[in-house]
Formats: C-alpha cells, structure tokens, sequence
C-alpha cells in the first residue's frame, strides 16, 4: 500500500506549487520540513487551518523548518484562496502564504504518499486528501507522521511543540515526558538499564524493580529547555546516521554515568 513509514526517505517529487515548480529534496535543502495536506480549498475547516499556519510561519522558521502544503486543487486555485486566508488572518489579501501550496489535481502524488481519504470525495466521486502531517529531518527521513479525518482541524501548536520534542531528542539524548513544552521544568527520561547498576551511582540514579522483577536502573532528571538552547545545540552539518552509532553506542556503554544537566 503506498505511503510513508517513519524513517522512510522522501521521495525526491517534482510538483507546480503556488511558488513554481519544485523538486522537492531541492526544496527542503539542509532543513527540517513540513508537509500537511488539506481536503479542499475555499472550505472554512481549511481556510482556519492555513491561516494558523500561516501565523505559526515565523516560528517554524525560527526552528529551521520549511513549510510546504498539498491538496488536489490546481495553481490558479491556490492563488485565489490565499486571498482568503490572508484575508481572514486580517492581512492584505495577497495570492502568497509564508509557504508554497502543492497542486495534485491528478492525485499522483496522493496515491504515492498514502493521502487520500476514502471517505471524502469530491462531485465526481473522486477521494479528497485527508489532513496529513508529514514532518521530515534533515537527511529527508520521515520523523513523524499524523493523519486527521476531514472533519476535524488539526492543532499547529501542538505540531510546534512535536518539532521542538523532535529536535532536542535529535541533538540531545534524552526523551520529552507527557505534555512537555519548551521553557518548562520537566523529567527528561535518558536511559532504562536492563542491568544490575554499577557500584557509586550517581545521586539522580534510582535502582527500581519493575513488575516483571527486571531490575533496572531509571536514569532522570531535571531539564529546562529554552528555544535558543535548542537552536545553539544543533550542528551546521547534521550527519543523522553518525549521531544514532554514537547513541546505540553509549546506550551500550556506562550509560550510568552520565547525567541530565540543566540548560
């Protein structure tokens, strides 16, 4: 079945958007990437959904992360309903967002990335795209994806905060708890040891005997995250599968040792 599983590579597509045309590894470049497709142009669902987004551009760029959108509507189409959302934002009504809008009226590219909704179809009996989140690392690896139904707007703040949970875990070898945000005093689990601990642990170390009566070792502690930390960790060149050998390689060493400083 087509479409996309995390860690797969995007593939490298050429489509017309309302900013050209564009191939799309060209497009992204050494960045993180944003693709979200929508069901319909000029629908209220959508025009509130690109508009949030449209809002949000600043501080995805700030993150490093471009932005591109999809639906089956054409070019000319696009351009008018921006005027919309730029409308509806309280903007001057331009036929530009922050960000391209593919156009895949043939649904060539729907079909290749698992999109289209089944349920959702247009006057011809034609499925419409579904609200699809693909976000995308620098190596062009699939992060995360998120699938929402035509009737339900997506939250682009909470896919803000997956992309600041989805770069610290890049550059940092920790795990962001429930509800984690940026700025706030959370737990950040590092390492679960199936092993006896090694003599003089450290003080944030906890021996706890789970359930099934392993015995591991619960590495944690306090971390504060600012947005400017982030930034300031991340590499001018990021070679992903460098930095995952030398996380299976400390995972694999004396982990115990090591602890969450505060940034």
């Amino acid at each position: 079945m087509p479409g996309l599983l995390l860690g797969d590579e995007a593939p490298n597509f050429e489509a017309d958007t309302t900013y050209g045309r564009i191939r799309f590894h060209d497009f992204l470049g050494d960045s993180w990437g944003i693709l979200f497709s929508h069901p319909r142009d000029f629908t209220p669902v959508c025009t509130t959904e690109l508009g949030r987004a449209a809002k949000l551009a600043p501080e995805f760029s700030k993150r490093n992360v471009k932005m591109i959108a999809l639906s089956i509507d054409s070019v000319q189409d696009h351009l008018a309903w921006c005027k919309d959302i730029n409308a509806y934002n309280g903007n001057e009504p331009t036929e530009k967002l922050p960000f391209p809008i593919i156009a895949d009226a043939n649904r060539e590219l729907s079909v290749q990335l698992g999109m289209l909704d089944p349920d959702e179809r247009d006057k011809d009996g034609l499925p419409l795209t579904a609200r699809v989140v693909f976000i995308f690392g620098p190596d062009k690896k699939l992060k995360l994806s998120v699938l929402y139904p035509a009737t339900t707007g997506r939250n682009f703040d909470e896919i803000l905060r997956v992309v600041d949970s989805l770069q610290l875990t890049a550059y940092k070898k920790v795990a962001t708890p429930v509800d984690w945000k940026v700025t706030q005093l959370h737990p950040a689990v590092l390492q679960i040891i199936s092993s006896p601990l090694p003599p003089g642990p450290p003080a944030d170390i906890r021996d706890k005997k789970l359930k099934q009566g392993r015995r591991n070792g619960l590495m944690a502690g306090a971390i504060k995250c600012s947005l400017e930390s982030i930034l300031d960790t991340r590499l001018s060149t990021w070679e992903p599968s460098t930095q995952q050998k030398e996380t299976r390689a400390g995972a694999e060493g004396s982990t115990a040792r090591s602890q969450v400083t505060s940034h």
